[in-house]
């Protein structure tokens, strides 16, 4: 795919701040996507394939991302400058008009004034200061239009791109779920009793109280938990490219006040381990969807709710970066009625993921763990 020469052209003639951020976002997710491909290709396991297709799947989301940016920003150019010719319709048609004039043959009685020869003279250095003022004005229009021409152009080739992008991404995620279904030699550092675990499920009438009791359903521990997260707290990745909708203690869209933070994201978006940790539970809980539970060290507890599709279960240990499961896509059957800020033509962040830290059991803000000061 061509995204990083895409977008560098669509901004090209507006090149700022932003639209080098976007240019550079793509031509890093190629790279990315570049490196991915040479690992799947060298990949000897079922493990290698998952940890080169996860790779991948984040590639081809951050390079959308930057495309679909780049598409916004070109629409917002092409729509101001179209709107500069049709408020100059006037003044382009008088410019063509007296273009036309000079451009015609002329003879010399055209050049006589009614006011004998002074007023010819005048009426002659009046033309010649006029002249190339109008043909530069016309050089501007002329160039308008040819931005405008090239603009779109460049939304076409896009949007192309854009829909071959996702035909792929789908793809990807396709072939992330039958490698991850092949994986089999992840490490467990416990069995989870399946009925102890149905019976919490079944008790347990808040999150908290299904994390406390999360330590009694298990047998056959191995190892222990790793001991501590030092020099990393506060500077976790968020699990998945998303931006905060919510923060810890504001109500949601229900009016429902919980401890974590939500994060908005896009449909189908990858949601990956921010460390290396054990998980300790996935499945549907409470109210909060299909959640993913993962202990990166002893007594502490990440909470990842919302997701539509979740890997693994209870005692493998994953490495940072590890996935985790997909987000849904509730919005699919819709998105041609809602913005066009999207995948194709729908809302671009349309799902959420809930995030909750609890340490010996108590919440804390997750934005003390991870990094939330911008778009993940």
């Amino acid at each position: 795919m061509k995204w990083a020469a895409l977008i560098v052209a669509l901004c090209l003639p507006a090149a700022g701040f932003a639209q080098q951020d976007n240019a550079d976002r793509a031509r890093a997710a190629m790279a990315l996507l570049q490196d991915a491909s040479a690992q799947l290709e060298a990949a000897q396991s079922a493990r290698d394939r998952v940890r080169a297709l996860t790779q991948t799947i984040q590639a081809f989301e951050d390079g959308l991302g930057a495309l679909r940016s780049g598409m916004r920003q070109a629409a917002v150019r092409e729509a101001r400058l179209t709107a500069q010719l049709q408020a100059r319709n006037e003044e382009i048609a008088t410019l063509l008009a007296v273009l036309q004039r000079i451009g015609a043959q002329q003879s010399p009685v055209a050049f006589l004034h009614p006011g004998g020869p002074t007023g010819t003279a005048r009426s002659g250095m009046l033309l010649a200061e006029m002249t190339p003022a109008l043909h530069a004005r016309a050089s501007d229009l002329r160039r308008d239009l040819e931005d405008l021409q090239i603009l779109r152009a460049m939304q076409t080739d896009a949007a192309g791109e854009l829909s071959k992008g996702l035909n792929e991404v789908q793809a990807a995620r396709t072939a992330l779920n039958q490698a991850i279904a092949e994986r089999t030699d992840l490490p467990k550092r416990f069995t989870q009793d399946p009925v102890r675990e149905a019976i919490l499920i079944a008790s347990a009438e808040t999150l908290a109280g299904f994390a406390n009791g999360l330590a009694r359903v298990v047998e056959d521990e191995r190892q222990a938990a790793p001991v501590t997260l030092s020099g990393e707290k506060g500077d976790l990745p968020l699990p998945v490219q998303g931006i905060v909708l919510h923060g810890a203690g504001q109500a949601d869209a229900a009016g429902i006040t919980r401890p974590g933070i939500i994060l908005a994201t896009r449909p189908q978006a990858i949601v990956t381990s921010p460390v290396a940790a054990t998980i300790r539970y996935t499945g549907p809980l409470l109210d909060l969807g299909q959640v993913v539970i993962l202990e990166p060290q002893a007594e502490v507890l990440f909470v990842l709710a919302g997701l539509d599709v979740v890997y693994g279960t209870a005692g493998e240990v994953i490495d940072a970066g590890a996935p985790l499961g997909l987000m849904g896509d509730a919005a699919a059957e819709i998105r041609g009625q809602l913005s066009t800020d999207g995948d194709d033509t729908g809302a671009e962040r349309s799902e959420t993921l809930y995030i909750e830290v609890r340490h010996q059991n108590a919440a804390e803000d997750p934005s003390l763990w991870f990094r939330t000061d911008k778009d993940g």
